[in-house]
């Protein structure tokens, strides 16, 4: 199924049940983690792929410290029906995300119209916060330097939806569970 999303793509978003974290409650706690110092300085980091510790975030949400050696990033990717925000605790990182809200389920292609496209710089202590269904991809893109960076997610993700993008088009290429990460 080939689909094309305009920029004003409205799709309905389900009521936040009580007693769970918002996504600003989330960017706040990524913020507090990533002035912890100590915290950031014990990642241990590999100059051939992404580090990661995972972390106790608020009211049963996941949190995650990463470590991004110099020219890695994430691919194209969603985090499902979670929310969740994250910073740049050091150095810079680059995301490129969609300012459209894409179909969850029932399609492998869409092709993106024209302006849906956003690209942010987060030097340390710069970062943001995001909805469901949001697809990004983030990047380190210096060619010496690593950058650690903070997340957190509420629901604990469910599946990481992995996509390719040529132009335009974007296509979902395969799902992670959580056992493929943790």
């Amino acid at each position: 199924m080939s689909a094309s999303v305009p920029a004003s793509a409205s799709v309905p978003t389900p009521a936040r049940p009580a007693g769970t974290p918002t996504s600003a409650e989330l960017l706040d706690f990524v913020r507090r983690t990533a002035a912890d110092t100590d915290l950031v300085a014990s990642l241990p980091l590999d100059p051939e792929g992404r580090t990661w510790v995972r972390l106790e975030g608020p009211r049963g949400s996941e949190a995650w410290l990463i470590g991004w050696p110099p020219g890695t990033g994430t691919g194209w990717h969603d985090h499902a029906e979670s929310v969740g925000a994250f910073i740049t605790a050091a150095g810079t990182l680059k995301e490129h995300s969609l300012a459209a809200r894409l179909p969850t389920d029932g399609w492998k292609t869409l092709e993106l119209t024209e302006g849906v496209d956003r690209k942010r710089n987060l030097a340390t202590g710069q970062g943001r916060a995001f909805g469901r269904n949001h697809v990004h991809e983030v990047l380190n893109e210096s060619p010496t330097e690593h950058a650690v960076s903070v997340h957190a997610y509420y629901p604990p993700l469910p599946q990481i939806r992995r996509y390719s993008r040529t132009g335009a088009v974007l296509r979902l290429e395969h799902v992670e569970r959580p056992e493929d990460w943790q």
